[in-house]
């Protein structure tokens, strides 16, 4: 089986793009064939629209900040942001000075000095990112750059990176397996599954209106109900039938966990999907109430704010789906294989 299988990408000038998907999906790879550590058995690979997939790393013009952050321990923080300059021949005079700005740049022009053993992992992360942007490069790969780090630096360390790549307006490609950090920081996410690209959307297009179903559920998705288009309606084992849109054959329903409502037991309110709910667990994270329902045979979640009347485990309610909390899905390989 192949690693990566039939990818077509293209990332705009100044766009940045998440490659997403579970381990061994290819992301990684589809990264290392852009980069020039692997290359690819057929296909072509274009920077700036020269070819480069016969290139060695170093003439693709390219910015890379790796995972484990690979600085040389035996550098200071300005020698390792200034070794991509050594290698490209850049005057002293000339290097010097954009060491400097990049360092200041990420807010380290104070430890130009300072060892990386003297460093945290966040200053370590800035001091990669400098020696990536210190080039100038026409594309920069980012290789699960904040996965090192604990959640309070990770946060930081993002806005830091949505930041420096406004400023530099540089286009960036990187890969990672958390969704929050895909949604937070690409202008378009690429979902990955078993070597090739299932969707690439916008992120509020993913959330609001994923087009499969894998898709939908790496993203987050738990209440996913399947069934079947009849008439205009949506039929689901142990539900009211629900009205379909114009012309909507899907085979899955996916019910947003933070739009749904409860009511009372008794109440009749007015939206697409009504049915009646029991209680199973409720767990309080944050600012929200994470409940699990039964509904007919299925479990469903439903996340509702603190400040709403808590329900306890064995109580009765009625779940409420208005339009907005609804995506319908048309999952083509389940599709086929019934066809079929």
């Amino acid at each position: 089986m192949a690693a990566v299988d039939g990818v077509s990408l293209d990332v705009a000038r100044g766009e940045c793009i998440a490659l997403l998907g579970p381990s061994g999906c290819g992301k990684t790879t589809t990264l290392r064939l852009v980069a020039g550590f692997i290359a690819p058995d057929s296909g072509r690979i274009l920077i700036g629209g020269r070819a480069v997939e016969r290139d060695p790393p170093h003439r693709r013009q390219i910015g890379m900040v790796f995972q484990n952050y690979a600085l040389f321990p035996h550098l200071t923080a300005a020698g390792n942001v200034a070794f991509g300059l050594e290698m490209r021949n850049v005057s002293r005079a000339e290097r010097d000075s954009r060491v400097a700005e990049a360092l200041a740049m990420v807010g380290l022009d104070r430890l130009a000095d300072r060892y990386p053993a003297r460093m945290s992992g966040g200053q370590q992360q800035r001091v990669a990112l400098a020696r990536a942007l210190v080039i100038r490069p026409e594309l920069l790969l980012l290789d699960e750059p904040l996965s090192n780090l604990d959640a309070g630096l990770r946060v930081e360390m993002r806005e830091e990176i949505a930041r420096l790549r406004t400023q530099a307006g540089i286009t960036t490609l990187f890969v990672t397996h958390d969704q929050e950090e895909a949604l937070a920081l690409a202008d378009r996410v690429a979902v990955m599954d078993r070597g090739r690209i299932v969707e690439c959307a916008s992120p509020a297009e993913l959330t609001e209106h994923p087009r499969h179903l894998f898709t939908a559920r790496f993203l987050g998705a738990r209440s996913v109900l399947e069934g079947r288009a009849e008439a205009g309606m949506f039929r689901a084992a142990g539900l009211p039938p629900i009205p379909l849109p114009a012309g909507a054959r899907p085979t899955h329903l996916v019910l947003r966990a933070a739009r749904l409502r409860l009511t009372g037991p008794d109440s009749a309110p007015d939206a697409p999907l009504v049915a009646a709910a029991r209680i199973e667990a409720a767990t309080r994270l944050d600012d929200a109430v994470h409940y699990e329902l039964a509904v007919g045979a299925h479990r469903l979640r439903v996340r509702r704010p603190t400040a709403e009347p808590a329900l306890s485990p064995g109580a009765h309610a009625m779940l409420v789906a208005p339009t907005d909390a609804m995506s319908w899905i048309e999952d083509f390989e389940t599709a086929a294989g019934e066809a079929a």
